[in-house]
């Protein structure tokens, strides 16, 4: 009896930490994959990690509350790598924020197939072609690596060290912000020099309506500069991917 209560509880350790990791974790997380998807995926994978990290827990020497400070460390890990995850993988959506910023349509509002919810159009192309990117380099398999790393970091029934984890938060959040700027720079120099043209033309041609002229100007550049730097997102993959490797586990 005590054997399998020893089990049953190392099972639902695991269990916890990888619910709590792939409830904030970008594309699994996303309230558009059903419910019974999720949960098989989480019921299996913690079966998985249960077997090949085998855990010994005294269950006779755990009190109840013992038990509850457990499962909530494993929840406190498993948010912590998620969000860091999540943090570092917005860096593609900031990107297509200042460049629709500068277009001049930041205020546009349109449905994203992904998560179900409203958000910029250029913002979530960007972000549908990346996932595309990062599936098909296997960046799937990356999650999979860093949780069963964070049992080699952390492992069960240690405390969570609160200094350390949210230094790795924050870390992610300086380098989704570096990186959103890297992808946004080149676009946003464009539309620093198209600025400057205006602003040239306005003085030599006073009759110019500038602000009738430079909103379909910037659109058109916006889209054209954003064509042209598509490809860059595959190389942001690689990025990404050696990031994540750097930050995780905390």
């Amino acid at each position: 009896m005590e054997l399998m209560i020893e089990k049953l509880l190392a099972f639902g350790l695991v269990l916890t930490r990888v619910s709590a990791f792939l409830l904030i974790l970008p594309i699994f997380g996303w309230k558009t994959i059903p419910v019974r998807i999720k949960a098989a995926t989480v019921f299996l994978l913690s079966l998985f990690f249960s077997f090949i990290n085998p855990f010994e827990l005294d269950a006779g020497n755990i009190s109840e509350l013992e038990a509850m400070l457990l499962i909530f460390n494993e929840a406190t890990y498993g948010l912590a790598l998620g969000l860091a995850i999540a943090i570092v993988f917005s860096a593609v959506k900031l990107s297509g924020a200042i460049i629709e910023r500068q277009m001049g349509i930041g205020m546009i509002q349109a449905m994203n197939p992904l998560t179900g919810e409203e958000s910029r159009p250029l913002s979530s192309l960007w972000e549908i072609l990346f996932i595309v990117l990062f599936i098909a380099s296997k960046g799937h398999q990356l999650f999979l690596l860093v949780i069963h790393r964070s049992y080699e970091t952390f492992p069960v029934g240690s405390i969570p060290t609160i200094s350390v984890l949210t230094g790795g938060i924050i870390e992610a959040g300086s380098t989704m912000f570096i990186a959103g700027l890297r992808l946004g720079a080149p676009i946003l120099a464009a539309f620093i020099l198209l600025t400057i043209i205006l602003a040239v033309l306005a003085r030599v041609i006073p009759e110019m309506n500038i602000l009738f002229i430079s909103l379909p100007v910037r659109v058109g550049l916006g889209l054209l500069m954003a064509v042209i730097f598509l490809p860059f997102l595959n190389t942001f993959v690689g990025e990404f991917a050696d990031w994540m490797g750097k930050l995780l586990p905390l």
